[in-house]
């Protein structure tokens, strides 16, 4: 290929990007769940005819990108493309089929110019609720986690599957939500593949399939080039969740070769009979994104930039769930994954790596009226989510992100929209002194939050909570982070379950002190200067600074 056709590529590619943004920011602007409107939980991406992923949107979260990468070739094998019509849309929230558990809603839909198929569209968003228990770790089967959508169309040639629509609204407790939502997702696939043709015209494209190539070549021999000024090696590494019924390990053993990189999690803590349990591709997707975090950050996330990457999952651990297995909560240890391979990759590029962070998002579904407490109901029914994030880890030459979401990379939802939608108060939310892990660079802080339902009448959480028995480690010399509490706002400061279905009292608020992220480094080697403005700042107090970091006041 010469110099101009490789540019007019590379464009097409640049091109293919904003398409796949556009996609999934028509799904923000039309989606009724705050989960995704306000916190950007979701994924959008556009694949070949084989099902492989040329390229996603920047907004998104790893968890649905790189499971969603999975799921296109699924519905392939139900729905051939040779099958599909212009109009068609398909559907999933099966687990083990989509990115790993009843709330997320995965949608597939072609793309045609001039009566031929030439591309599929993907996208997957969570919704608040789904039916069931709701989302919490309390099923001790996927069946009583809420309602089970195999692959379905759910449009027909533009027309609206009724029975499907039927079945959906009945399922829910929040049907109107959730209807909008499915409707959300099918529009910002149109609004993909219509640019999506309007760049092929532009560009006098008869198909994708050269453009295709030139990403995944592109995209693979970069990756493995980036693999291979790793040095060479096998580094074992493991991280401890609280898990459910019994703590739970997580091990992995890397090891780097010229061209790809193998990660066995042989001894890894077996499963759980609660719903914190990992399908496979749920374990894939974050296990990659750690890796690629560290080891090829600027290339973009594809098909070909993931195949270098493959992983061991035993049969009977927590990380490979088989149906019918409860997965509500997969993310409480999903999400600790990256930090696991951080840990591993410590031992060969140390000065890439991160200290760990709080990770597992503080997500607290939160449930009232009657369906907590009958007659005596106060507020009138709802169900809400609401998405907040403790501390990151210290980085080698900076420090953690305070109340930043990493790994999901979801946004904060703001407490003004929640409120908006739900008869719950936030009394209190802010940055909680003292908890990130201190180093030569530190960790980010955790978060103070107290909430509440109105006139202080009775609510219950479904706790979905993590870093309480164990916080994020520090690395090389960096002290651990503060570990998360749970409980009320009562004088006894009554401590909760970390996970499991709780009712909040009447006349008492929910309080969660989010973790902070480990330190990075020696204490006594950071900038006094940067001790005295955290001080200054009434995030680290005096004491500890004196006490961590011999600083002088």
């Amino acid at each position: 290929m010469n110099a101009l056709a490789t540019i007019q590529r590379q464009i097409q590619w640049n091109r293919l990007i904003a398409v796949v943004e556009e996609q999934a920011q028509t799904m923000i602007r039309t989606a009724f769940s705050t989960t995704v409107r306000e916190a950007g939980d979701l994924s959008a991406g556009i694949f070949d005819l084989e099902g492989r992923m040329m390229a996603q949107a920047v907004a998104g979260t790893p968890g649905h990108v790189n499971s969603m990468a999975e799921s296109v070739g699924h519905f392939l094998a139900k729905f051939p493309a040779h099958t599909m019509r212009p109009g068609d849309h398909y559907i999933t929230n099966d687990p083990w089929l989509g990115t790993g558990h009843l709330h997320d809603l995965t949608v597939v839909t072609p793309a045609f110019r001039n009566g031929k198929i030439v591309a599929l569209f993907a996208n997957t968003a969570h919704i608040i609720d789904i039916g069931g228990l709701g989302m919490g770790p309390e099923g001790r089967s996927v069946f009583e986690e809420g309602l089970y959508i195999p692959i379905v169309k759910c449009f027909d040639q533009g027309r609206p599957n009724e029975t499907f629509f039927d079945f959906l609204r009945a399922g829910s407790r929040t049907p109107v939500e959730l209807e909008g939502d499915v409707y959300s997702l099918c529009a910002c696939n149109d609004a993909g593949a219509k640019r999506l043709v309007e760049m092929m015209d532009e560009y006098r494209m008869e198909s994708l399939d050269a453009l295709a190539a030139f990403i995944f070549e592109a995209s693979l021999r970069a990756t493995e080039e980036a693999i291979a000024a790793l040095p060479r090696g096998s580094f074992a590494a493991e991280i401890r969740s609280d898990g459910y019924e019994a703590p739970v390990v997580l091990r992995a053993t890397m090891r780097t070769e010229e061209r790809r990189i193998l990660v066995d999690f042989a001894g890894t803590s077996g499963l759980s009979t609660r719903g914190i349990n990992v399908p496979p591709a749920y374990c894939r997707a974050y296990s990659c994104f750690g890796i690629k975090c560290v080891v090829a950050p600027e290339i973009p996330n594809n098909w070909a930039s993931l195949r270098p990457f493959e992983m061991i999952i035993p049969e009977g651990c927590i990380l490979n769930a088989p149906r019918p297995y409860p997965v509500s909560v997969r993310h409480v240890i999903g999400q600790l994954l990256p930090d696991l391979m951080m840990g591993c990759l410590a031992q060969a590029v140390p000065e890439r790596v991160n200290a760990e962070g709080s990770s597992a998002l503080w997500n607290p579904p939160l449930r009232g009226g009657a369906q907590v407490s009958g007659q005596a109901a106060e507020v009138e029914d709802f169900e809400i989510i609401t998405f907040n994030s403790g501390g990151t880890g210290a980085r080698p030459t900076k420090d953690g992100l305070s109340g930043i979401a990493f790994p999901s990379g979801v946004r904060t939802m703001p407490v003004e929209a929640t409120e908006n939608v739900a008869p719950v108060i936030f009394w209190r939310k802010e940055l909680r002194p003292d908890s990130a892990g201190a180093g030569r660079t530190r960790g980010g802080f955790g978060q103070i939050m107290e909430i509440g339902a109105k006139n202080d009448a009775e609510f219950a959480v479904n706790a979905i909570f993590d870093r309480v028995a164990n916080p994020p480690k520090g690395r090389f010399g960096g002290l651990d982070g503060a570990p998360g509490w749970v409980g009320l706002d009562d004088p006894n400061g009554t401590v909760l379950r970390t996970k499991g279905f709780q009712v909040v009292p009447k006349g008492r608020h929910l309080v969660l002190k989010l973790p902070g992220g480990g330190g990075y480094g020696d204490p006594r080697a950071r900038d006094p200067a940067l001790v005295a403005r955290d001080v200054a700042n009434g995030l680290v107090s005096e004491e500890a600074a004196r006490r961590l970091y011999g600083w002088a006041g």
